[in-house]
């Protein structure tokens, strides 16, 4: 019909003039159409070759790139497929949409009948969809408004009889307005400034509510006289300072723990202090005043008592902050960054830095001693992805970043099996940069599949595998007192991991000493040379680490 359009077309053409970035998805009959609809109007699509790969790798994707990352599935199955990817970009408060086909209501029978509504609600998305085909444009703007300005991943239901209909072509100019960014009650920032004043030893702390937020936090850090550090998925925010700690909390070395438990005022910046920033609180000294600064008022002091809760936005709050401070404090003090703390800070705030002794065996190589010799290798325009498991504290804390967009957490959720997903969707919002995957062996062949998406893509990608032939946080946790029958269940026999990469048409390395990363070392001079298009697999057979030294802070949050 002339001047009409079928509804899954103005729902993708609706969301590219939006400014969504990227789609990545596995298409079957229910999102084929809306799929080709995106792609028409210029929206890049990744082909996955599993919907909870696609979920994650649009989570990495947004948040490397700051543009909304666009899931899309099947009905039914193909959202369940995904939901543990949504429920970590969900915990994660990244700003997505989940583009998803779902039965039509009067198809109660269906073998893809679900309630999709509830499904996603159990995770912590929100749950919208296109009512009818007058709605359609309305219906998508507000679910992406959600997504952006309440940083909200959502899952927009598409109905099948609903997205098969005709609707009138008129899209338009679409937009939506960005809300005001929050500035502090100045009461409030008079208080914030008295604490900063009677302090003798603060430390400030941002998380990802902080990352764009750097210059005006690290002004007011320079002139208060405070420490900063960050929480882990704000890793390489202040990379550059001299008194900047690296990450608080479980993966801390032993120096910045030191520091930041000296601490007699902590400032959260967009950090919601929790159990792994704080270490259960341990970080946090018996007197020690407690700052929280957020743009939500339920996340201030959700995780623990603070001295003062400070509603704003964090750039915002710093430079007033700085502002009021110069006034009764016209001259930057020295307090908790000294000379000496700043020599300390560069010695030993890596954990690469720190002296630990060799555990390599003939057959096994100490996951320490390759992270720091991969460190050297790799080129240090990265960016880094990490899986979840025993291992995660080496990629970490050992492969320094460039800065807060050189490293990719997806851990909110802390499931394993992510990591993969998470390096492709990272390494397509960053082109630039070479994409480091950290992973244990459990996770990465969890989902291995998605190698063959970065054989396909053609992306130097660099897989180092810390092999332990199990999955280590359960062998060292319960090791104590069980036996090895029980250990069993989370114990394999070795596999070539390196020989499956090359079945997927990637680059295979099987590494136990440092005299094997001589393959490494031919394939980052030919990437230099812009030459190559194929990840590398490092398949690096562990020796035992006993359990990281995270590890038990880690079983104390399950």
């Amino acid at each position: 019909m002339n001047g009409q359009v079928q509804v899954s077309a103005l729902v993708g053409r609706t969301l590219a003039r939006l400014g969504v970035g990227h789609v990545f998805g596995v298409v079957g009959s229910g999102n084929f159409d809306v799929t080709n609809a995106l792609m028409k109007e210029g929206v890049p699509y990744t082909a996955a070759r599993h919907e909870g790969g696609a979920a994650t790798m649009a989570d990495a994707y947004s948040r490397m790139s700051g543009k909304v990352g666009v899931v899309t599935t099947h009905q039914g199955c193909g959202l369940t497929n995904a939901i543990t990817g949504i429920g970590e970009a969900a915990k994660s408060r990244t700003p997505l949409i989940v583009l998803t086909a779902d039965t039509q209501a009067a198809a109660v029978r269906s073998n893809f009948k679900i309630d999709q509504d509830a499904l996603v609600r159990s995770v912590g998305a929100v749950a919208e969809r296109i009512h009818s085909a007058d709605t359609a444009i309305a219906d998508t703007v507000r679910a992406f408004r959600t997504a952006v300005n309440e940083r909200r991943t959502v899952v927009l239901n598409l109905p099948l009889d609903v997205q098969n209909a005709a609707a009138a072509d008129l899209v338009g100019a679409v937009g939506i307005q960005v809300p005001s960014r929050i500035r502090p009650d100045a009461a409030g920032v008079e208080k914030l400034v008295a604490l900063i004043s009677e302090a003798r030893r603060p430390v400030f702390v941002a998380g990802r509510g902080g990352r764009g937020a750097r210059d005006s936090i690290l002004a007011l850090a320079r002139h208060a006289g405070a420490l900063v550090a960050t929480s882990a998925v704000a890793s390489g925010l202040f990379n550059g300072d001299s008194h900047n700690l690296g990450i608080s909390g479980g993966f801390s070395s032993p120096v910045t723990a030191e520091l930041i438990s000296g601490a007699d005022l902590i400032v959260g910046w967009g950090c919601t202090l929790n159990m792994w920033t704080m270490r259960h609180g341990r970080l946090i000294s018996t007197g020690t005043k407690v700052v929280q600064i957020d743009v939500e008022d339920a996340s201030l002091g959700a995780n623990r008592p603070v001295t003062l809760g400070l509603l704003g936005d964090s750039a915002l709050v710093a430079e007033d902050a700085l502002e009021a401070l110069q006034r009764v404090q016209p001259a930057a003090a020295e307090k908790y960054r000294t000379e000496q703390n700043a020599l300390t800070i560069k010695r030993g705030s890596r954990w690469r830095d720190v002296e630990t002794p060799d555990l390599s065996t003939e057959s096994s190589i100490d996951p320490r001693v390759i992270s720091r010799e991969l460190d050297s290798i790799l080129p240090a325009d990265r960016i880094v992805a990490v899986d979840s498991g025993n291992f995660m504290g080496y990629p970490s804390q050992y492969l320094a970043v460039p800065d807060e967009f050189g490293f990719c957490f997806t851990q909110a959720f802390q499931a394993i099996g992510l990591g993969l997903y998470t390096a492709i969707g990272a390494s397509v919002a960053r082109p630039d940069r070479l994409p480091v995957l950290g992973a244990g062996d459990g996770g990465f062949l969890m989902g291995i599949a998605e190698l063959e998406t970065a054989v396909r893509l053609k992306l130097p990608l660099v897989c180092i595998v810390y092999n332990d032939a199990a999955y280590g946080a359960e062998v060292h946790h319960f090791a104590e007192h069980h036996d090895a029958a029980e250990l069993g269940t989370v114990s394999f026999p070795e596999t070539d991991i390196a020989a499956i990469a090359r079945g997927y048409g990637a680059d295979g390395v099987t590494v136990r000493t440092l005299d094997d990363l001589q393959p490494v070392r031919d394939w980052v001079t030919s990437y230099r040379d812009g030459q190559q298009e194929r990840p590398i697999v490092i398949d690096a057979k562990i020796a035992s680490d006993g359990g990281s030294w995270w590890l038990a802070e880690a079983f104390q949050g399950h």
